[in-house]
């Protein structure tokens, strides 16, 4: 799948883009299918991210491509690389991990407004995420980015439900702009979604999303390019590769079996 250079300009200066009809409906059904299959067997890094008193229910899982079938086959047989690619603008792309989100009907708890790599084992700025729903997705529950953000600063990153620094430590990082008290005072991207389309956004860029009146089952593939290097954090990273740190110096590039060479 070829994208425009209007497409591919957005990315880079916006730092988030939608792709219409990325992925035909028997891929999508694919994707269903994982998820479904990971909600009935979650791997050892499922995490309920909603309150116990919320109505609905908000479960998210990850790395789970080695064992579910139709993840590896959709990763690797699917666009997505290829998109990654052209809006990454890398000779090479390799899978670092895969995300599965699920909000049941009436789940009130939002995503905070949060940067991705900063949680993540990742230094450089060649990566894009891919965040595809198998459901349709009104534009009041679908992934919000911030316009720009991308380009920095790095932000502090924190735990959803109770806002604690467990990464960099305290005072390290600037926090996050207050968004949701002044909406209109940012630039802030999001788009409607019809199973097929997609999201492709920078790991950078500060995106969040509210509750969902219906169920959304969405997937998600992380993306690296020429430039990605190990960092090997002295904490926890989300998501956490155990051991990986005996095996990957810091610094080095992401050659291991974990993260895959897709094209290139």
């Amino acid at each position: 799948m070829l994208l425009t250079s209007d497409e591919i300009d957005s990315f880079a200066a916006e730092g988030a883009v939608v792709v219409r009809g990325a992925f035909t409906a028997a891929q999508v059904a694919q994707v269903a299918a994982g998820i479904e299959a990971n909600l009935q067997d979650p791997g050892p890094l499922r995490l309920v991210a909603s309150r116990p008193e919320d109505p609905g229910y908000f479960v998210e899982d990850f790395c789970n491509w080695q064992r579910i079938s139709q993840y590896e086959d959709f990763i690797r047989t699917s666009p997505a690389a290829a998109i990654a690619q052209q809006l990454m603008r890398s000779q090479q792309v390799r899978l670092h991990h895969d995300h599965m989100l699920v909000k049941e009907a009436g789940t009130r708890q939002r995503t905070p407004w949060h940067q991705d790599q900063p949680y993540y084992n990742i230094d450089g700025s060649q990566n894009v995420s891919m965040w595809m729903p198998v459901d349709s997705v009104p534009r009041e529950s679908s992934l919000e980015f911030l316009a720009g953000s991308h380009l920095g600063p790095w932000l502090m990153p924190r735990t959803f439900q109770d806002n604690q620094a467990k990464w960099f430590p305290e005072g390290s990082l600037a926090d996050l702009p207050a968004i949701e008290e002044d909406r209109d005072a940012y630039r802030i991207l999001g788009w409607a979604l019809e199973p097929g389309d997609a999201v492709f956004f920078h790991m950078l860029t500060l995106h969040g999303a509210a509750g969902s009146s219906t169920r959304r089952r969405a997937f998600s593939v992380r993306f690296i390019g020429d430039d990605a290097r190990h960092a090997a954090r002295p904490w926890r990273t989300s998501p956490e590769f155990i051991g990986l740190t005996a095996e990957l110096p810091d610094g080095a590039p992401f050659a291991h079996p974990l993260f895959p060479v897709l094209i290139g």
